[in-house]
């Protein structure tokens, strides 16, 4: 019998995964010996090199004081916004992940956090090529190799693939949490603030498996 898989579908530059991830990490800790954990890419934006319109930079600022409030000890660095041109791309840092992952896959979750950290809280912009390969080389990558990797078609046909997949079992937002087993779906319902339930769901899911 196929061993169930529990997806985490999330973007590295989503501002509610960022609020979301100590939550996650209780999570994936809980259930990991009980289901495959599998992390799935979902690129909110594709490349682009305009900048970000003022009004979307306005709707951002005014979300992740949402989510400060909402979500208690979530922090952001407000001076990303005066010191970075933003722009509405997250594209890279996906193929970022991907590009960490070639080189082992304990690295992918520690380029996430790198991405998220130096986004959130050093006002870094992962929109920007020269940014992600600093961060990878921070967490011990090789910088030469992840460059090489960072824009090939191999790595764009990846993250295609797992945006694809997004949508074939309907997720329409991040984060989400799907559990698969035996063919059947099973959307795990998100709690920001709370693992015990999404643990629970999760075992719940998987004795009704």
């Amino acid at each position: 019998m196929e061993q169930p898989t529990l997806y985490y579908f999330y973007d590295p530059m989503c501002s509610w995964c960022w609020g979301f991830s100590p939550a996650w990490n209780q999570l994936q800790s809980a259930v990991m010996n009980e289901t495959n954990v599998v992390t799935v890419l979902g690129g909110l934006a594709p490349d682009s090199n305009e900048p970000m319109p003022i009004q979307m930079q306005e709707y951002l600022q005014q979300t992740w004081r949402m989510i400060a409030l909402r979500i208690p000890g979530t922090v952001f660095n407000h001076d990303f916004w005066t010191q970075c041109q933003p722009r509405r791309s997250t594209y890279p840092a996906c193929r970022a992940v991907i590009a960490a992952r070639l080189q082992g896959k304990g690295f992918e979750n520690m380029m996430i956090t790198a991405i998220q950290e130096g986004y959130y809280l050093q006002g870094k912009n992962p929109s920007d090529d020269s940014t992600l390969v600093d961060l990878a080389v921070s967490v011990g990558l090789k910088g030469n190799q992840f460059e090489e990797d960072l824009n090939t078609v191999l790595t764009q046909e990846t993250l295609d693939r797992e945006i694809a997949f997004g949508h074939s079992v309907g997720i329409q937002g991040f984060p989400s949490l799907v559990l698969m087993q035996n063919g059947k779906i099973q959307v795990i319902p998100v709690n920001f603030t709370d693992a015990d339930s999404m643990i629970s769901s999760v075992r719940m899911g998987l004795n009704a498996g």
